[in-house]
């Protein structure tokens, strides 16, 4: 039986593919799924619902098309893990943590020990906290023995 993750976070840095690659070298038996990593695509996922000029409204717009992606594969994940990196305000990681917290689906965080205080309440809420992706590899090597 599969165990399904969602990655969830930052899109800037390879830290889904370091996590696909140590599950994959380690023979688990893992699938993976994020939200759309294309930041362009992703900030343009509603604008075949017509024009706006207003960029609050094509935002909105995207964020709901997104949504029912990053919604649907939270909830047939089992876990998921949330990644805060060093750049840009990640409130969409945020988000997602508190949607996990709300609803109950175990969440592992993933980020340095520099924004423990920021994110006191998210990671108060996950299962773990992990700095590296070899830290989140072994998590999921535990998780989903057979």
């Amino acid at each position: 039986m599969s165990f399904y993750v969602y990655l969830s976070g930052e899109i800037h840095t390879e830290w889904r593919d370091e996590i696909k690659r140590g599950a994959q070298a380690r023979g688990l038996d893992v699938v993976f799924t994020s939200a759309v990593t294309d930041h362009a695509a992703s900030d343009a996922a509603g604008d075949h619902l017509g024009a706006e000029d207003n960029a609050f409204w094509r935002d909105h717009k995207s964020a709901k098309v997104n949504a029912i992606r990053t919604k649907t594969l939270i909830e047939q994940s089992d876990l998921v893990v949330v990644r805060f990196g060093d750049k840009y305000k990640q409130w969409n990681a945020a988000f997602d943590a508190g949607y996990c917290a709300a609803v109950g689906k175990p969440y592992v965080t993933l980020h340095a020990e520099d924004v423990v205080h920021p994110l006191k309440e998210v990671d108060a809420a996950a299962m773990a906290w992990a700095t590296t992706t070899e830290q989140v590899v072994d998590i999921l090597a535990y998780v989903a023995k057979r």
